[in-house]
């Protein structure tokens, strides 16, 4: 009866669908588990396989092309290649050497399962990428965004997101080249035109993009409509050209990244993205079947193992051949531990194209939950997991590890009065002022433009991660008689390890007699801190209102106690 009632109108379908992604999303949210886990079971549940809910398939094939539109749009407005060229050959190694690793090792084992080569080719590409939306979000909720292995992740993830764009252009060829009646003028037709349409984004870069945002910007809903537009726009006519809704939407995104606002179009867009690809995989899931899935267990049982085992360790032994440490490569590792949503897209463009089956699409689908879900607790408790494995890992360690300074090694003998830990507007404030004092400094941080910028200014920096212990140890602790830490405060309620707690026992434990200051934004963080061996506590934001009262009482505490009429009171007067 209630079924009858859900489908009896497309409002109500819709309205029910809104109802389950929002109760699944919910149980997801207490697991930790990305929207995306929750959002392929409701695609599951919806589908004929459960509820069979969904039975309105235009409208929600409509909603799900829209959808793909608006993320390869987000895609194309962050390609930001700036990124890769700053951190090095490091991105470039590990991106393009996992990608290599995976797809060849992936296409063999999918063949040794008894795959076709055709659909093995495709599942190999498809467990190459790794999903930047689900990372980024782990990262920032853990404040690790910025640090060593979390820029390197992102590097490697720029050149992943570009191998995507890469692998759906070539597939839209193949695509066009298999379709019936389909002619060499047809193909030349579609590269054709879509040489004309990257031309004319280049041009719209050159000359209209930054006059017409910046007019759009006074209005930031505006804006965001022009965005819509934009995206919807170009993959309607990526579709007519005959090169697919996807390159048109990323092109979209691509016209408008040089643009000071797409950092804020992005931000408004992702809960709408969120928001469509629920239909996405509703329509994916409306083409699952669980019978056929669980004669696949087996083989996503393989694939996700190599997914969740395979990915770390081949970026693990790429940073460890270019003088990374094992740590910052096994947190870097982690984050390619699984597949991302472009993987399902990729499969359902196969699909569209007749290259391989709905088996093959469920099949990656379920190692897309499998790897998804195992790994997002891996990078959740990623510290801890470092500490259980590291005994296994020492075999790929390599002497010599340069990571620690971009401009050379440290120089222990050499005596510092004061190592801060954070160049930042803080931190970086802090130590140029001592400097300024004639104090001996030495900067740390693990953001390597900062470190740059400070070598550049004379000033002694070093590049590493202050919670890594072998990073410490490399330092001249013995002889400062300070250690300043402006490491932010850690409270997520994701890792529980307290990076300033964490630091003050690491540098007790290595014997350091001299005295440690850090920071803290809460007051109730402040006795524990103390407890753990903190000889100072700096709160920035109460010390700089106490510093601020204290020069207006000394330098006008007459205009305080009597404030002067205002100027245009005594005019009138």
């Amino acid at each position: 009866m209630l079924i009858e009632w859900v489908t009896s109108s497309v409002f109500n379908e819709i309205a029910a669908l809104l109802m389950l992604a929002a109760v699944v999303g919910a149980v997801g949210m207490m697991l930790r588990q990305p929207l995306i886990v929750s959002l392929i079971v409701v695609g599951i549940i919806a589908g004929p396989a459960g509820l069979a809910i969904v039975r309105s398939d235009e409208p929600i094939q409509l909603f799900a092309q829209l959808g793909v539109a608006i993320l390869l749009f987000l895609v194309g407005i962050k390609l930001d290649v700036n990124l890769i060229r700053t951190l090095g050959p490091v991105s470039l190694a590990t991106g393009l050497g996992q990608v290599l690793f995976t797809s060849v090792f992936g296409f063999l084992i999918c063949l040794a399962l008894g795959f076709d080569a055709v659909t093995s080719l495709y599942i190999s590409v498809a467990l190459t990428f790794s999903s930047t939306i689900i990372i980024v979000k782990l990262l920032s909720d853990k404040r690790e965004i910025d640090s060593l292995h979390g820029q390197i992740a992102l590097g490697f993830l720029i050149v992943q997101d570009i191998v995507v764009v890469l692998a759906m252009i070539v597939l839209s060829a193949v695509g066009i080249g298999a379709q019936e009646g389909s002619s060499a003028k047809d193909i030349l037709f579609v590269l054709g035109a879509g040489t004309l349409m990257v031309g004319f984004v280049l041009l719209f870069i050159r000359y209209l993009a930054a006059p017409i945002s910046e007019r759009l910007a006074r209005s930031p809903e505006l804006l965001l409509s022009f965005a819509i537009a934009l995206a919807a726009a170009f993959a309607a006519l990526g579709d007519t050209l005959g090169f697919g809704k996807e390159l048109g939407g990323l092109l979209a995104g691509v016209a408008l990244a040089s643009t000071p606002y797409r950092d804020a179009i992005s931000a408004r867009l992702s809960p709408l993205r969120d928001f469509l690809l629920l239909f996405f995989f509703v329509a994916l899931g409306a083409k699952l079947n669980l019978g056929n899935l669980g004669e696949s267990v087996f083989d996503a049982t393989v694939l996700s193992l190599f997914v969740l085992i395979g990915n770390p360790l081949i970026v693990i032994v790429i940073m460890a051949a270019l003088g990374y440490r094992l740590r910052t490569g096994f947190l870097a590792g982690l984050t390619v531990a699984q597949i991302s949503e472009f993987s399902l897209i990729f499969m359902a463009m196969g699909v569209a194209i007749g290259h391989v089956s709905t088996e093959a699409l469920g099949l990656v689908t379920l190692v897309g939950l499998i790897t998804i879900a195992a790994s997002t607790y891996m990078i959740t408790y990623s510290h801890e997991l470092y500490a259980l494995c590291e005994p296994l890992l020492h075999v790929f360690e390599r002497d010599g590890s340069r990571e620690g300074v971009p401009g050379g090694s440290i120089d222990k003998t050499k005596r510092y009065d004061v190592i801060v830990f954070g160049l930042g507007r803080y931190g970086g404030t802090m130590g140029r002022l001592l400097a300024r004092d004639g104090k001996r400094v030495l900067g740390t941080d693990f953001n390597p433009v900062v470190v740059r910028r400070w070598l550049r200014d004379g000033l002694d920096a070093v590049y590493g991660d202050a919670s890594d212990p072998e990073f410490l140890a490399t330092l001249p602790l013995s002889n400062a008689a300070w250690v300043v830490s402006t490491i932010p405060d850690q409270n997520t309620g994701i890792d529980h390890a307290d990076a300033r707690i964490v630091l003050i026992q690491t540098l007790r434990k290595s014997g350091f007699k001299g005295k440690i200051a850090v920071t803290s934004h809460r007051d109730a963080d402040i006795e524990a801190l103390r407890a753990a061996g903190a000889s100072l506590v700096l709160r920035p934001f109460q010390d700089a209102a106490d510093r601020a009262v204290e020069l207006l009482v000394l330098k006008a505490p007459q205009a305080l106690e009597e404030p002067s009429e205002p100027e245009e009171q005594k005019v009138l007067i």
